[in-house]
């Protein structure tokens, strides 16, 4: 069988392993999904390294990719540039313009790939900033772009296969196969340069952590690709065989899940937390038996342990709530689902044990684009599941707890570093271990537990340690509650700005009758509601010591959005642009002029 060394290895390998899966990408065109088979995927990546050699592209020369959704032309397209030696560029969508110029120029791509219109016109818009890039191509039809068929057509011709199969045969696994931009909770983006080694190995050192049935599985592909989570995902789907169907934006998703019927997913915690509040909804709903089996269920999913360690009779009744309620939601998520896999953020236990309970596992990991990504992850087998924790260490890293609380990481997946940034590169890599950030802990059996981000924990001015992330993470247990960012540093006490929830503050005050006005503006300034969510904090205080508890907070009356500039594309908080657009609420809170 062949040696996977290099990421385009992962194709022929499965040509080889597997034949031609018949459906290895899958992508909804038209209403129709449209399915590539091995061979085709292999077939046409090799036409556009033989049309981007027509081109003139050079060894470690960069194209950038700009896709607003997953599809099976990014994959070819990445194949295709990898196997001439050349770098993928990937850039997230929803960036501003002029991030897309800095990225394009920073990465010095010369060519530019964009999936649609509204990207195109970004690109069009700050063209004459980027002097270096020759053209942009498209993958679907626009008026006056090229279209990515160009290439396809380029390579058609295969007198050439002879050089793609030279510069393969030059690419070495110490090559530079991506230039990955974090997006960063401040400043510009960093550009993190990861190699055919350190992505092939974290692929293959994470393949035995999922269980799949090789050759005979279905995966449905929604989170961003240009995120290095889904791209190792897709990498080691490609690698089991797994035929992968890409999801037509998030808010299809639910369609999505019943047409495909996959047996694997990945997500982020925002999105269970939406499919558990939608399906919590629907159980308000219910009336009579219905209604209080429903929450019987709830109730037990919740103390739901792996591995039938609450005993016997927990496990009985486990099985009567699978049947009679748990079933339901499966079904609801196609009915085939038997594990997700989540990462980028914290995942709240609550939910890691009710969606357990219903029998569709959530595999938490942890890890950083700097890290290719993946440093732990929870698996189903070898009791490597604990809820609470981001899993065991994956074979050949080494990880240790620095004496401050930072989780440090050596290993073939940690970068190269930071491109055309050695300074920043040797503070984060030191001794050959890189300084994640994040503060955490080993239990006695080897279980990751992650605590806070080192750079985001604070002190009030009584000198007492605060960690906003595990604050923020238990108040948005909340339905109220839809963001939080906890404040407070060398302050006398901590504080939080809070976005709520305002479609279920409407639908609540339309239950209990309860007039909060028609805008955003009127229902953050209506003091039922601030008396309500006052409730739910008070609750929730009761988890921490009374130092870390909430002691005021200010309603917004914005959404915070990734367009809106107070999320990173990976919803993370951009802590210092909430906190400027809101230093106005900052100093109503702490009685500052």
């Amino acid at each position: 069988m062949k040696e996977i060394t290099r990421l385009f290895d992962f194709p022929y390998f499965q040509l080889e392993k597997y034949n031609s899966i018949s459906d290895a990408f899958v992508t909804k065109q038209n209403g129709e999904w449209i399915k590539t088979s091995t061979e085709e995927y292999i077939s046409k990546a090799n036409a556009i390294s033989r049309a981007l050699l027509r081109l003139g592209i050079q060894k470690n020369d960069k194209i950038a990719v700009i896709s607003s959704n997953n599809r099976t032309e990014w994959n070819i397209m990445d194949i295709g540039v990898l196997q001439i030696g050349a770098q993928n560029i990937p850039i997230y969508p929803t960036i501003s313009a002029d991030d897309y110029a800095y990225i394009i120029n920073h990465s010095e791509a010369i060519y530019c790939i964009v999936s649609d219109e509204e990207i195109y016109n970004k690109v069009k818009s700050v063209r004459d900033k980027i002097p270096n890039l020759i053209d942009v191509f498209s993958f679907n039809e626009i008026e006056n772009c090229r279209n990515w068929t160009e290439l396809l057509t380029l390579g058609e011709d295969p007198s050439n296969q002879f050089e793609v199969e030279e510069r393969k045969n030059n690419v070495t696994p110490e090559d530079l196969a991506t230039i990955i931009y974090t997006s960063g909770t401040t400043g510009k983006p960093k550009g993190v340069m990861l190699s055919h080694h350190n992505l092939v190995s974290n692929t293959l050192d994470s393949s035995p952590r999922i269980p799949f049935e090789a050759g005979k599985t279905r995966a449905l592909s929604f989170l961003p690709i240009c995120h290095i989570f889904e791209r190792i995902i897709l990498y080691l789907y490609q690698y089991h065989g797994v035929s992968i169907y890409f999801g037509e934006s998030i808010e299809k998703i639910s369609d999505n899940l019943k047409e495909v019927k996959p047996n694997v997913m990945t997500a982020v915690p925002r999105l269970l937390e939406k499919v558990y509040d939608k399906i919590y909804a629907k159980g308000t709903e219910l009336k009579g038996l219905k209604k209080r089996l429903f929450f019987w269920a709830i109730d037990l999913g919740l103390r739901y342990e792996p591995y039938g360690a609450n005993g016997f009779w927990y496990e009985f009744q486990l099985k009567i709530a699978r049947k009679l309620i748990f079933s339901k939601w499966k079904e609801g998520l196609g009915g085939n689902l038997d594990v997700l896999v989540s990462g980028s953020a914290a995942l709240q236990t609550r939910l890691s044990r009710v969606f357990g309970a219903a029998g569709i596992p959530v595999m938490e990991g942890y890890g950083l684009t700097e890290t290719s990504p993946v440093i732990s992850v929870n698996e189903l087998k070898n009791h490597g599941y604990r809820i609470g924790t981001v899993g065991r260490v994956i074979p050949n890293l080494e990880v240790k707890i620095a004496a401050d609380g930072e989780i440090l990481c050596k290993g073939p997946n940690v970068m190269m570093g930071y491109f055309k940034d050695e300074q920043l590169t040797n503070e984060v890599i030191v001794d050959g271990f890189f300084h994640t950030g994040d503060i955490g802990e080993f239990d006695k059996d080897g279980f990751l537990k992650i605590t806070d981000r080192k750079k985001e924990i604070f002190k009030t001015s009584g000198g007492k340690y605060i960690a906003p992330q595990l604050i923020e993470n238990t108040m948005k247990q909340s339905r109220f509650i839809e963001q939080i960012m906890v404040i407070g540093a060398d302050e006398k006490m901590p504080a939080a700005f809070i976005q709520p929830n305002f479609d279920f503050i409407k639908e609540w005050a339309k239950i209990h009758t309860i007039e909060i006005g028609t805008t955003n503006k009127e229902l953050v300034a209506n003091e039922k509601v601030i008396q309500r969510i006052q409730e739910e904090v008070d609750v929730l205080n009761e988890k921490f010591g009374n130092w870390e508890k909430i002691k005021r907070f200010e309603l917004t009356e914005d959404a915070w959005t990734i367009d809106g500039g107070q999320l990173t594309p990976t919803l993370k908080l951009k802590r210092k642009i909430v906190m400027e657009k809101y230093k106005d609420l900052y100093s109503k809170i702490y009685g500052k002029s």
